[in-house]
This record gives structure tokens, C-alpha cells and sequence, in this order.
């Protein structure tokens, strides 16, 4: 089995290092972007592997903007994991003015990675974003990210 985890926000729209489907994509609404992203890359992956690639082997994610996103599931458990949790409400203010973690963005300086940096100077995402990950918990991620949850539902179900 293969998956991806890929940011459709950074994915090229034209040129020859354009994603499978994005250009279209940008056409559709924010819940049909992603799937069809996931669905062209399988296609073109299929196509490019031939007759025996077995597309039930492949499950694409393509996170709309990035990872950070999924830490503002739990605003204050994120807060607490980078021993600050003076931001626990910054962090909720920029939660609540999205429909769900996964849509926070709309613009390179404000992808979620860009609005921590600007509360935390020097945030380093590999080791911080972990920690708070840890802290918040796949559940809880997952009952905040629909699009996220699906994705860790379907590598579920193709394990057991």
C-alpha cells in the first residue's frame, strides 16, 4: 500500500511540473478541490503503472493547505505542547473564523504554518508540530478534519 500526504495549496497549476487535475481544481469548491486532486493523481498514477497496478493499493490525501491546520483541532492542547499556553486563545480566534482546521488559509502569508510564526517566534515545525500533534491526539483530529479523517479511515480499513 501507498499513500501521499501532499499540500494541495503548493502544488503547481500549469507548466510541466503541474499536479494531476489541480488547474481544474481551482474551479470547484473548497470540498471538491481536494477529491478531485486525489482522484486525477490516481488516474495519472494508474495510467503511468499500466494494467497491473491495482488502484485499491494507492489512498492519495491531499491536505488543502497544510499540517498545521490539523493543531488547530484543540486549540488549547496546542497551546500547552509549545509551553505557551498564553495563546491558547489567539489559536481559537484563528480556529473559529474557519468552517473547520482543514480550511484555514487564503494566502501564502497566511497558511496556518505563517499565522503561528507570527505568534511564535522561531517555531519550529518539524519538532513543535509533533509535539502538539501528540498532545492533541489523532481523535481529536480526526473528529475536527473530515477530510483527514476519511483518509486515516480508508488506510484502516485497507490494514485490517
Amino acid at each position: 500500500m501507498a499513500t501521499t500526504m501532499t499540500d494541495y495549496y503548493g502544488m503547481p497549476k500549469s507548466g510541466s511540473k503541474a499536479w494531476p487535475g489541480r488547474a481544474a481544481a481551482a474551479a470547484l469548491t473548497f470540498p471538491q478541490r481536494v477529491k478531485a486532486v486525489e482522484k486525477a493523481l490516481s488516474q495519472e498514477i494508474e495510467k503511468a503503472m499500466g494494467r497491473s497496478f491495482d488502484r485499491r493499493r494507492f489512498i492519495p490525501f491531499i491536505t488543502m493547505h497544510e499540517f498545521e491546520a490539523l493543531l488547530f483541532s484543540h486549540s488549547e492542547r496546542f497551546a500547552a505542547a509549545i509551553d505557551r499556553p498564553d495563546l491558547a486563545r489567539s489559536f481559537q480566534e484563528i480556529r473559529d473564523a474557519f468552517p473547520s482546521p482543514e480550511a484555514i488559509d487564503d494566502s501564502p502569508v497566511t497558511a496556518p504554518s505563517k499565522r503561528i510564526e507570527a505568534l511564535v517566534p522561531g517555531y519550529e515545525k518539524p519538532l513543535w508540530g509533533a509535539l502538539a500533534a501528540l498532545e492533541i491526539g489523532l481523535e481529536t483530529m480526526r473528529s475536527e478534519c473530515p477530510h483527514f479523517d476519511c483518509w486515516i479511515s480508508r488506510l484502516e480499513r485497507q490494514a485490517a
